[in-house]
């Protein structure tokens, strides 16, 4: 349980490192480029725990899997981005995949 749950907290700071980039406006505040820093640290640190237990292909596919798809959908809520069916059908094969990733076995 315990590498999921390093697993997530990797995740957790991806999200926070990749939203913090888009505010950053091209790292020229300092406040959000010093967060995007902080939070990948913490992104890899958490990543490199989780896979000492896990696959690395599941835990790569988990870590970037729903990094992007909660990524994209941060983007719409919080930037107004648009999620048309083209973008959602590609972040649900991701998702399948993942799925698949995990079904399969392999940790």
């Amino acid at each position: 349980m315990l590498p999921w749950l390093q697993l997530a907290t990797a995740i957790a700071c991806e999200l926070v490192g990749t939203t913090a980039m888009r505010l950053s406006d091209v790292f020229t505040r300092p406040i959000p480029a010093g967060a995007v820093v902080v939070a990948y640290a913490g992104s890899f640190f958490f990543l490199s725990l989780a896979i000492r237990e896990l696959s690395l292909g599941v835990a790569n596919a988990v870590w970037s899997g729903v990094g992007i798809a909660v990524t994209a959908a941060i983007g719409a809520l919080l930037f107004r981005e648009r999620l048309d069916a083209g973008r959602l059908a590609g972040i649900g094969l991701i998702v399948a995949g993942v799925a698949v990733l995990n079904l399969a076995g392999g940790h």
